[in-house]
């Protein structure tokens, strides 16, 4: 598409600006479409396990619900605390949502479907998440409030504590694709095991699949690790002060995060946009429906945790975090590591790689030479 924009009267420059905002808009509207329909989703999988029937009077099932409740946001007064500092008290929930959002550019939807295919799509991921923790962060100090205030802190600490988990999981996924780029990692899970698509069914990798999956929780500050929002304690949280559509922008960006997390979770373990059984006939269903079927999936977790398992107490957390997820990703790493250094042999690189049969590489070796490839496409498309 963008070679065609780029082929009209627009011209490279123009032509280029237009197709990256049509593709842009064509993952934001739907997405923020998927966050009303998911708000819906999960307040029908609470009352379904605590026995009741959930939204079911605003249209058809109550699918309507989410956008009502939008609706009745929207028509609120702005309110602004006086001794509030105005500007980064308007400027926090901006933030949340906005990062929330710019994460998905490197997320493939299925082959060459992905908005910026960057070779350090992962490393992309990490900054643009880690971000996230300045908005709750600038929300709570300039809300001049103590209980939001508190409830900042605790996000601080919290994220960081499982940011660090997180890298570590991560690592070990690297080590084993030998890319850091997201459809790289992907076509690396493909016949893993056998015939199965995903890191996930390595009985080496399953823990960190496990680690990430609840430190995913933690640093989206999901039930049992909400303690950024509770209300016995902090009223509300970090948004206690907020209204109107400034907290609607929180809520949208709690949900984006979620959506974002459980995307990750199937592209690093899960295959992806793969089916989950590497045969033929099931590739016939196009990739994004697999990528979907597998975020739902995640979703429901998150929102099956929520409903049943108690919160933490803050102590419990932190242990969590340092004391148990820390130092086991850290052994793990060195687990992955020397079993690549037993079992892998070495990768041809550069051009040499073209010279030994792609049958007797180990996926990262052809992921490697697929990237070079493509990096020397590039290269010569740019000169």
């Amino acid at each position: 598409m963008t070679e065609w924009f780029q082929s009209t009267w627009m011209g490279y420059g123009f032509g280029w600006f237009v197709a990256t905002l049509i593709l842009i808009l064509m993952i934001a509207l739907p997405l923020m479409l998927a966050v009303a329909m998911i708000i819906y989703a999960d307040r029908k999988i609470w009352a379904a396990m605590a026995l009741r029937r959930g939204p079911n009077v605003v249209g058809p099932f109550g699918l309507l619900q989410s956008f009502a409740d939008g609706l009745k946001v929207f028509l609120k007064e702005t309110i602004i605390p006086s001794a509030a500092n105005r500007g980064l008290f308007i400027l926090a929930p901006i933030i949340t949502f906005t990062v929330a959002l710019i994460a998905w550019a490197v997320i493939p939807f299925g082959p060459n479907m992905a908005l910026a295919d960057i070779n350090v799509g992962l490393l992309y991921i990490l900054a643009a998440s880690s971000l996230g923790v300045y908005g709750v962060i600038i929300a709570g100090w300039a809300s001049n409030s103590k209980y939001p205030f508190f409830s900042a802190l605790r996000a601080a600490a919290q994220m960081v504590s499982y940011e660090v988990s997180i890298g570590f999981v991560l690592i070990g996924v690297v080590l084993w694709a030998g890319t850091f780029n997201l459809q790289g990692i992907i076509y690396a899970q493909q016949s893993h095991v056998f015939f199965l698509n995903g890191f996930g069914f390595n009985p080496l990798l399953f823990p960190l699949a496990v680690i990430f999956l609840i430190s995913a929780m933690a640093e989206t500050a999901r039930a049992p690790f909400d303690l950024t929002e509770a209300e016995s304690e902090l009223v509300a949280g970090y948004q206690t002060e907020y209204s109107s559509m400034s907290f609607a922008l929180f809520w949208l960006g709690e949900y984006g995060n979620v959506l974002l997390m459980c995307a990750l979770n199937a592209v690093l373990f899960w295959g992806g946009w793969l089916p989950p059984i590497d045969w033929a006939p099931l590739y016939l269903v196009p990739g994004i429906i697999w990528l979907f079927a597998k975020i739902f999936l995640f979703f429901f977790i998150f929102s099956w945790v929520k409903a049943t398992v108690p919160r933490f107490r803050y102590d419990q957390l932190m242990r969590l975090g340092w004391k148990v997820f820390l130092p086991i990703s850290l052994i793990w790493v060195f687990l992955v590591s020397g079993w690549l250094m037993l079992t892998r042999e070495s990768c041809p690189t550069g051009p040499a790689t073209g010279t030994v049969a792609a049958s007797n590489l180990h996926p990262s070796c052809t992921t490697r030479s697929t990237n070079f490839e493509a990096d020397a496409r590039r290269a010569g498309d740019a000169s």
